[in-house]
């Protein structure tokens, strides 16, 4: 499974650029369910075919990652930017970037020595190796995320936009192993989360499902000087029950929960004082969609260096595959 990460968290795919990530999925799923679509906003959506007698199930998990669109290019051809979700000036300096033609910058601040306040976001610029903006190799509005290979430490895994796709690798290798089952299952690898989860909203309107599970990641209290959060790297993935934009239905987290103890899956109860996912909308879809939430525990969220336990990816499939292997009550 690890190659299938490293593949996936490398791939360019800022919000409203998924098309190289949708389209590595689709060849990865596409030999193990009944249909592989996608529609209008972009979203990819895996259907499986149940047995018969169970409920429709939409997992979600989002395809794009942050990153930075140009918004001006000056006379010496170095470009200035706007963020394209949730980036902080902290974690650009000398970092570089990549654009969907192949271009590489480096993110500049020519006051890193001189200033001893944090650098602001007008401040910085992409380092682009032109002189003028006819050299420039990128135009206004092109997009770029972060240049970064993942780095495999054994327990641990490290790279940029493991928010979100070790959830994408989830809810693929979910399919991959999931056998019979008597619910039909939609695995929805959505897109533009990072801006506002819009594609979820637009996917669950259109399948209209029983119930639905986001994957996402979660913050950790296991650093030093971390915020109190009970949630740790290596003990298990965690149950969703409240985060800044959502309170998880108790059906569907109960389901959860009740699946792991059964199998002997280590799991951890989640409550997250800032940040949200796909289930926020999901919920909201139509009348109401009991929706909750299977979080993957992640090191430092939002930087060119996401950090996740291989164990606790594991054991995240195993708890979908048990969720979804039997009739579901909620």
């Amino acid at each position: 499974m690890k190659d299938m990460i490293k593949t996936l968290v490398e791939a360019f795919g800022p919000s409203g650029r998924e098309s190289v990530v949708s389209a590595l999925l689709a060849d990865l799923v596409r030999p193990f369910v009944d249909e592989v679509r996608s529609d209008n906003m972009g979203n990819l959506i895996a259907y499986k075919k149940g047995s018969g007698g169970g409920l429709r199930v939409m997992l979600a998990a989002h395809m794009d990652e942050i990153g930075l669109v140009v918004s001006h290019i000056d006379r010496k051809g170095f470009a200035r930017f706007q963020t394209v979700g949730g980036v902080s000036p902290l974690t650009l300096l000398g970092n570089r970037v990549r654009f969907a033609n192949g271009a590489t910058g480096v993110v500049g601040w020519e006051y890193w020595l001189q200033k001893r306040e944090l650098p602001k976001m007008e401040e910085l610029f992409i380092d682009l190796g032109a002189t003028s903006p006819a050299d420039a190799p990128v135009e206004v509005g092109d997009i770029c995320c972060f240049d970064r290979p993942m780095v495999d430490l054994g327990k641990r895994l490290v790279a940029k936009a493991m928010d979100d796709r070790i959830a994408c690798a989830v809810a693929a290798q979910t399919l991959i192993e999931l056998g019979d089952t008597p619910n039909d299952v939609y695995a929805v690898f959505t897109t533009q989360e990072e801006v506002g989860p819009r594609g979820a909203m637009t996917a669950a309107f259109g399948i209209d499902p029983d119930v639905a599970v986001a994957i996402d990641v979660t913050d950790t209290g296991d650093t030093p000087k971390a915020a109190f959060m009970a949630v740790e790297l290596g003990g298990g993935p965690a149950v969703k029950i409240k985060d800044s934009g959502m309170i998880a239905h108790e059906g569907v987290k109960d389901w959860m929960i009740r699946s792991a103890e059964a199998a002997g899956i280590p799991y951890q109860r989640e409550v997250l004082d800032a940040g949200t996912t796909d289930a926020m909308v999901i919920q909201t879809t139509r009348a109401g969609i009991p929706s909750g939430c299977l979080s993957i525990p992640c090191r430092h969220i939002h930087t060119p260096s996401e950090m996740v336990d291989h164990g606790d990816v594991l054991n995240s499939v195993r708890l979908l595959k048990a969720m979804l292997s039997e009739p579901i009550a909620i």
